[in-house]
């Protein structure tokens, strides 16, 4: 299954939601998206990944990445999970301490955001 991902501006908040796969085949289109967004500025991120069927090392590998650059511009990095399979993923991988993880796009949102 390939990859789509959509880009919405919720005030200063960014939604990027992935519908799919993120894998080696798929991350770097997840991570060039990711980076353009930073160097526009917009550097509050919710990743909605509600619809990500499937994450691998390559796609945890981007997701750090990104943490990375958005912090490094003192920027926030939020995701979105709605299913068991990727809480466990980062739980045994002992990332949900590292990542701030909310389970509805309402919950990682500002109430100032969830308006736009």
């Amino acid at each position: 299954m390939l990859l789509e991902v959509d880009v919405q501006n919720h005030g200063e908040h960014t939604v990027v939601t992935a519908r799919g796969e993120v894998d080696y085949a798929t991350s770097p289109l997840l991570r060039d998206t990711i980076n353009d967004l930073v160097v526009d500025g917009r550097i509050h991120l919710v990743l909605d990944f509600s619809e990500v069927s499937f994450l691998d090392s390559t796609g945890l590998g981007a997701l750090i990445g990104a943490r990375r650059r958005v912090h490094t511009f003192k920027g926030s990095l939020a995701l979105v999970f709605t299913g068991d399979h990727l809480r466990k993923l980062f739980r045994i991988t002992n990332l949900e301490k590292v990542f701030t993880i909310h389970a509805s796009l309402d919950d990682a949102l500002p109430q100032d955001a969830r308006a736009h």
